[in-house]
């Protein structure tokens, strides 16, 4: 990463009196919405988690300079438009704020910046989507755009952590990677591998389950409860528990650990079958230490008596969505409106493999 003084003999300078720059273009950044697959909560302790991008689910930032009015400090609005709707809300949000900061400190732009951001973001609040990220994520790039500077992806993460750390008290960083990435993350520890999904045929031709390739055709289906959850809740209150019960800490660590570990087994082998299993015990585990509800429990079962492989809560909990995997996509369908019956408000879908062109 570059020093700060190197990035600013590099930056642009904001005199007081006007934007830098005369083009007039805005900034543009985009990221998108992500879902845990394993591991949440766990992860914020040092054990791995797996997470998908949801590339359906978008945010788009457009950051454009005005003339700053006489003398004083930064003015950077943040408007937030949700998909279907004209209207724009402000965004005013501590972390956003301390991003502003950051983003100046980090690239050597100086004097003052004077900046509307209008944010779209079709990825719903509450819901353990990677909402807030995202948006932080697609304005770091749209005034990374505005501002001509390039950012390492090391910095990108920085800056999106900075606001994710005053969102949610302590963010472990998954969702800060996910929303940026186009494979599955197994992330730990503050690092992500991505995880290509393999398809038939993309290794040698002869032995293919024995050589580890063959095909992880699965799709997955989310389903939304129509409460929100809240990360930072579930965080402090998980967090109080194990001081409670430093062994109870211990033994979900390790069991969730081994469940992750294992299912990124199973992705790279193509085990469809053994990689739901695992996600069900982790329910179990997240159900049974009181973050799961009712209603995600009821959505849970729904998807496994559809002929779901495997189901759990995904995200903060108390609240927020579900996600299954399927077989293919006529039982993902099935899936699907088995939640709906059950009371799922909205539901996505995420194909793998060869099922990537079966979006819908």
């Amino acid at each position: 990463m570059a020093s700060t003084n190197e990035r600013t003999r590099a930056g642009h300078e904001c005199p007081a009196g006007g934007p830098a720059g005369g083009s007039g273009r805005p900034g543009v950044g985009n990221a998108h919405g992500k879902a845990i697959l394993l591991g949440e909560h766990a992860v914020v302790y040092g054990a791995p988690a797996l997470a998908i991008p949801v590339p359906q689910l978008t945010a788009t930032a457009k950051a454009t300079r005005f003339p700053c009015p006489g003398n004083g400090a930064d003015r950077v609005s943040f408007s937030l438009t949700r998909s279907g709707s004209a209207a724009a809300t402000p965004l005013a949000t501590d972390g956003l704020r301390r991003l502003v900061a950051e983003f100046k400190e980090m690239t050597g732009v100086t004097g003052r910046m004077c900046v509307d951001v209008l944010i779209d973001c079709s990825i719903p609040q509450g819901r353990g989507l990677g909402s807030s990220a995202a948006c932080a994520r697609a304005a770091v790039l749209a005034f990374a755009d505005l501002f001509g500077q390039r950012l390492h992806a090391q910095e990108v993460f920085d800056l999106v952590q900075t606001s994710e750390k005053v969102a949610h008290g302590r963010a472990s960083g998954i969702d800060a990677l996910a929303t940026g990435s186009t494979s599955p993350l197994l992330f730990r520890s503050g690092s992500a591998r991505e995880l290509p999904v393999p398809v038939p045929g993309s290794g040698p031709p002869h032995l293919p389950e024995r050589s580890g390739h063959r095909g992880f055709d699965g799709v997955f289906v989310i389903g939304d409860s129509g409460v929100s959850g809240s990360t930072k809740d579930a965080v402090r209150m998980l967090r109080r528990k194990f001081e409670r019960d430093p062994a109870a800490r211990t033994d979900f660590i390790c069991r969730v650990s081994s469940l992750t570990d294992g299912a990124a087994e199973d992705l790279a082998h193509g085990r469809c079958g053994d990689f739901g299993a695992r996600m069900t015990e982790n329910h179990r585990l997240l159900r049974d230490i009181g973050l799961s509800t009712d209603v995600i429990d009821a959505l849970v079962d729904a998807a496994i008596a559809a002929g779901g492989l495997g189901a759990k809560i995904s995200g903060g909990g108390l609240g927020g969505c579900m996600i299954a995997l399927a077989g293919e996509p006529r039982r993902a369908r099935a899936v699907v409106r088995s939640l709906r019956e059950t009371g799922a408000i909205r539901t996505w879908v995420v194909p793998t493999g060869r099922f990537v062109s079966h979006a819908d």
